[in-house]
């Protein structure tokens, strides 16, 4: 082992020179919205299809309580 000599070369170059930071893409509010939105729907109708196939073959009915 070389003991001291040991870098970390995901924040130094070859040559010991410290790198720049790394480009950051900004994640906002409204491109977050953008993804979760389309999934969110898409599973509300996905959802609904599947407890109404299950209404239909009698596998699950909810109660009609009318206390």
């Amino acid at each position: 082992m070389r003991g001291a000599a040991l870098t970390r070369n995901a924040v130094t170059s070859t040559s010991g020179a410290v790198l720049p930071k790394p480009d950051k893409t900004p994640f906002g509010v409204f491109r977050m919205t953008v993804v979760v939105l389309p999934f969110l729907y898409i599973g509300t109708l996905i959802s609904k299809q599947f407890a109404a196939l299950l209404e239909e073959h009698d596998i699950f009915v909810p109660d009609d309580d009318d206390d």
